[in-house]
C-alpha cells in the first residue's frame, strides 16, 4: 500500500494506539466494502448523497439523502453554534454535510483510516471538519465535550448498544444530544432470524467473518434512557405518501 500524503496526515489525529483487532476489523470491513461496490472514488464521494441513478446502491443513497436532510434542518433550526462528533463516519461524506451548517465544527471520528484518508484529501479545503482516527470508547477524546453526537448506521459495530451509549454521553454538553440514525433496531424474537441472513448474507459476499463485527440490537434496551423516535418508519401515513424509509431516527438527552 502507498504511504499516504504527509499533508492527508497532517489533518488527522491519532490521539491513541491502534490495537491489533482495530486493525484486523479494518482490514475486514474494507475488504467487505470492496465487495459490496461501496468504495467510491473522490469524483463519487464529493457528490454524496447525490448519486447516478444507475448506480446499484441509487435506492439505499435517496433513503440516506433524506435522513440527513432531516438532521441538517434540525440542528440548523437550533440557530447556535455547535460541536459535533460523528462516531463511525467512513469517508466523511456525512460529516461533510452537517459542517456546512452555520456556526458548526465537526470531529469525524473512526477507526477505519483507509476511508479517513480519503476524507481528509477530499475535503481538505473544509476549515470546519476534523479527522480523528480512533475508537470512542477507548477514551481518546479525553474530557472533550459535544453538543451532538451522531452515530449513522454505525451503532451495529459496538457489540454493547447500552455501553455505547452511555460513553457518547459522557461526552455530551449538560444539554447535549446523542443521535442514532440509519440502523435498524429489532424486538427480542427477530434478533436469532436477524443474525441468521448476516450469517448467510456475509457468507455468500465471501467474508463469512465479518459477522462476527456485525451486532443487531434491540429496540428494549432503548428504554434506559431519555429517548424519542423523531422519525418512524412505516407508519400508515409514510406509506400512504410512498416514504419507504426503513430506519428509525432515536434521539436520546443526557
Amino acid at each position: 500500500m502507498p504511504l499516504p500524503d504527509s499533508s492527508i496526515l497532517t489533518n488527522i489525529q491519532v490521539p491513541g494506539p491502534i490495537t491489533p483487532a482495530d486493525m484486523l476489523f479494518e482490514k475486514k470491513y474494507v475488504f467487505t466494502r470492496s465487495l459490496e461496490s461501496r468504495i467510491y472514488t473522490d469524483a463519487e464521494l464529493i457528490r454524496l448523497p447525490e448519486v447516478d441513478v444507475e448506480h446499484c446502491h441509487y435506492k439505499e443513497w435517496m433513503i440516506r439523502k433524506r435522513s440527513v436532510r432531516r438532521l441538517t434542518a434540525y440542528l440548523a433550526a437550533k440557530r447556535r453554534p455547535l460541536e459535533i462528533l460523528e462516531i463511525g463516519c467512513g469517508n466523511g461524506w456525512l460529516s461533510h454535510q452537517l459542517a456546512g451548517i452555520p456556526g458548526t465544527e465537526v470531529t469525524a471520528m473512526d477507526i477505519n483510516f483507509t476511508e479517513l484518508q480519503q476524507g481528509a484529501r477530499v475535503f481538505s479545503d473544509d476549515p470546519n471538519l476534523h479527522f480523528v482516527q480512533g475508537d470512542i470508547r477507548s477514551g481518546v477524546l479525553a474530557d472533550s465535550l459535544f453538543d451532538c453526537i451522531l452515530l449513522a448506521a454505525s451503532i451495529q459495530y459496538f457489540p454493547s448498544l447500552k455501553k455505547t451509549i452511555y460513553k457518547c454521553l459522557s461526552q455530551l454538553t449538560p444539554d447535549g444530544e446523542l443521535h442514532i440514525m440509519d440502523t435498524i433496531f429489532y424486538q427480542p424474537w427477530e434478533i436469532a432470524e436477524a443474525r441468521q441472513r448476516t450469517t448467510a448474507y456475509y457468507t455468500a459476499l465471501g467474508c463469512p467473518e465479518m459477522a462476527d463485527f456485525y451486532f443487531h440490537h434491540c429496540a428494549n434496551e432503548l428504554q434506559s434512557f431519555h429517548h424519542e423516535v423523531k422519525f418512524k418508519p412505516h407508519t400508515l401515513l409514510k406509506k400512504l405518501i410512498g416514504i419507504r424509509d426503513p430506519f428509525p431516527w432515536v434521539l436520546i438527552r443526557k
